[in-house]
């Protein structure tokens, strides 16, 4: 009788030392996914804010763009082939 006892209280610790186990590493996830949250969000207001720039970088190209056949347009073919051969060249 005092072995069932005794066999009862080892499976209950190995039992208890199983659960603090698994509750420590399910902890170590969870800190992780914490991390990994934060690290996505940072990301997001990165990328957010090169979108932008992107945006305004390619608006301002375009309107240089059409100054520049603006300028062609009025200065003749001649002109813009020089101007093409300088940005070319950059």
């Amino acid at each position: 009788m005092v072995s069932h006892y005794v066999d009862g209280d080892a499976a209950a610790d190995l039992l208890r030392r199983r659960w603090f186990a698994v509750f420590k590493a399910a902890s170590g996830v969870r800190a992780e996914c914490e991390a990994l949250l934060e690290s996505i969000a940072l990301t997001e207001v990165a990328w957010r804010q090169a979108r932008v720039r992107l945006s305004e970088l390619e608006a301002l190209r375009d309107a240089l763009g059409e100054e520049l056949d603006l300028l062609d347009a009025c200065e003749g073919p001649l002109a813009a082939d020089r101007r093409k051969m300088v940005l070319s060249a950059a």
